[in-house]
């Protein structure tokens, strides 16, 4: 049972017995106390004051004396300042709990619930590599995947793969035109590169074709329409959609030159799927499931022969759901989608990663599942997060204006070895796979901290600079800390083995790290609750910080006291233990030494 529920109880049963007042969970209120006051725990007591009539100072006094004669084992003093009732926790209960977390894979782990919940997160497209955008996405997705895990869900990673429509169309044919037969292998490009060169060369291709059309006296909308890339372009998806098999040949070759070069970005990422879907298999499903629902009466179709469906009596409008010509929209791929997973997984929760401009989509869509019979429709989630963009200048891009994640996590490699080539050098016996491994490590770590620390749903600018540096609230100085602890553990590895007693004197910032690492859980359930990986980043950092405070003002290694020096190494211990776990669920990996 936690420290907060056992004072519950004990507060409860106390002010019933004393004061003979009906007492309600709300009214017992528990908080850390504020650093500028000597105490663990602060109770309130004004929800008591009205029902005992007694001064709010007087009666704090009255409850911690109570207090302490009830738990003298886990109340060593108290102080009341007005109506707060600040307890100080007895240092016997500290070192208990540091035994239960030391080295306890399982401590922030919750029971397993025998629930599915998937996450969907990435969702590219397969004309073009991914960006800045999809690295918050991705980051996003997986970070909550594993906190969901740890909160007991047993979660599915998946992915849905814009594969078809238009925009595939022009880097097909771009190619067929201008690539002369060249392929990612012949270039030594990636094949999402590869392809996306031939998007941007369509583009520029199309743009002068428009510019001519209005030279000969077009307007600029009709020029549009008329130009004959785009007509091309629209006559190769019509033949994609009658199944075409010239087509699709090439449109199953060019995607895998997409995939293989995908795969090389999401491992180096650090990301994985359990399960990908692709439009190109599920927008039939959805067209089935419309078509379904229009029997049912659900939908509703016009005179034009679109298909449409009614949510004044949600409060919302009249959404599309099939054109007039029978083709899909995203609406309806999302519904096919959804009936895929749920065949495929019984899924309990649906968690859909992306960005905040279709959070009216999303609401539509959980709508429409809940009408249409899937039972996770009204528990859909969608985990609607901001934008993200860099300083002007500091990255290049391969097309001037969006930032490429492959040349993103590049560069913050390079920039990690540049940055930490000193402190390296100086490791004993360092070799160059070593130190490009821990470049590689601090790099990215930079890169996704400085993320997922800022609450999702805000617009953030990445600045690479301030992302890398080793002090601050920053992944290297997180990183950092763990490998300053990892050489203190290496170092007195021969201390470690005396057993430290419960009468032990330990000092408050000693205290102040365990009760910061007995707060773990309760970390863990509210980023699992909130859906937000910077609850976990903002607790590790403060963790660190901490450490770094104890390391500064205490020595380790060079106490006299053996049983103290021993309490110290297990105490770093753990703080390395909760550091790894937390970074895990952040899907950053911490560096053994650097």
């Amino acid at each position: 049972m936690s420290l907060e529920n056992i004072l519950k109880q004990q507060v409860t049963a106390l002010v019933i017995e004393q004061y003979g007042i009906e007492v309600t969970d709300k009214m017992v209120q528990l908080q850390k106390t504020r650093p500028e006051f000597e105490g663990h725990i602060t109770l309130v007591i004004f929800p008591f004051i009205k029902l005992v009539r007694k001064a709010p100072a007087q009666l704090a006094n009255e409850i911690g004396e109570a207090l302490l004669k009830r738990c003298p084992e886990l109340i060593a003093s108290f102080n009341a300042v007005q109506g707060f009732l600040n307890l100080t926790i007895s240092n016997q209960f500290w070192l208990t709990q540091l035994r239960e977390i030391k080295g306890n894979n399982q401590y922030g782990n919750f029971p397993k619930r025998n629930q599915k919940l998937m996450v969907e997160y990435s969702s590219p497209n397969t004309n073009k590599p991914l960006h800045l955008g999809h690295v918050r996405n991705n980051l996003l997705g997986y970070s909550i995947a594993r906190i969901q895990e740890a909160n007991g869900w047993d979660v599915i990673k998946t992915n849905i793969v814009n594969d078809r429509g238009i925009h595939i169309c022009k880097s097909m044919l771009a190619w067929l035109k201008y690539g002369n037969g060249a392929t990612p292998q012949s270039t030594g490009k990636k094949g999402d590169h590869f392809i996306g060169d031939y998007y941007v060369l369509f583009d520029k291709h199309y743009k002068e074709e428009i510019k001519a059309l209005i030279a000969e006296g077009m307007d600029e909308e009709t020029a549009k329409k008329e130009a004959p890339l785009m007509k091309e372009a629209q006559a190769m998806l019509l033949k994609w959609e009658q199944g075409d098999q010239e087509i699709r040949s090439l449109w199953k070759m060019m995607n895998e030159w997409v995939y293989e070069g995908f795969d090389e970005t999401y491992k180096q990422m650090g990301v994985s799927f359990d399960k990908i879907y692709y439009e190109s298999d599920t927008y039939l499903e959805g067209k089935k499931e419309v078509e379904k629902g229009l029997d049912l009466g659900l939908f509703y179709r016009r005179p034009d022969n679109s298909v449409w469906a009614d949510l004044s009596a949600d409060g919302l409008d009249e959404k599309l759901l099939l054109r007039s010509d029978g083709t899909s929209v995203y609406m309806t791929q999302d519904i096919g989608t959804a009936k895929l997973r749920f065949a495929d997984y019984p899924i309990d929760k649906m968690v859909y990663v992306v960005g905040n401009e279709q959070e009216y989509h999303f609401k539509v869509l959980s709508i429409l599942l809940d009408r249409l019979g899937f039972p996770f429709g009204k528990e859909l989630v969608h985990f609607s997060y901001g934008m993200v963009e860099l300083p002007n200048g500091k990255m290049k891009s391969r097309e001037g204006t969006v930032v490429d994640a492959d040349d993103l996590m590049e560069q913050m490699i390079e920039e990690a070895a540049r940055m930490s080539q000193d402190k390296v050098n100086t490791l004993p016996d360092i070799t160059p796979q070593e130190a490009n491994d821990i470049a590689r490590i601090v790099g990215l770590g930079a890169l996704k901290y400085f993320i997922l620390k800022v609450d999702p749903r805000k617009n953030m600018l990445f600045n690479p600079e301030e992302s890398i540096d080793f002090n601050g609230n920053t992944g290297p100085f997180i990183q950092y800390t763990y490998a300053r602890i990892q050489s203190v553990l290496r170092k007195g590895s021969n201390d470690a083995n005396v057993e430290y007693t419960d009468d032990i004197e330990i000092n408050d910032k000693e205290i102040n790290l365990i009760q910061r690492l007995y707060e773990y859980p309760s970390i863990v359930h509210q980023a699992g609750e909130e859906y937000s990986p910077a609850v976990i980043a903002n607790y590790i950092y403060a963790l660190a910080c901490d450490y770094n405070s104890f390391y500064h003002d205490y020595s380790i290694l060079g106490e006299s006291n053996e049983m103290i020096r021993s309490f110290r190494l297990t105490l770093s211990s753990a703080v390395a233990h909760i550091i790894q776990k937390g970074m895990y669920l952040l899907g950053i990996e911490v560096p053994q030494r650097m």
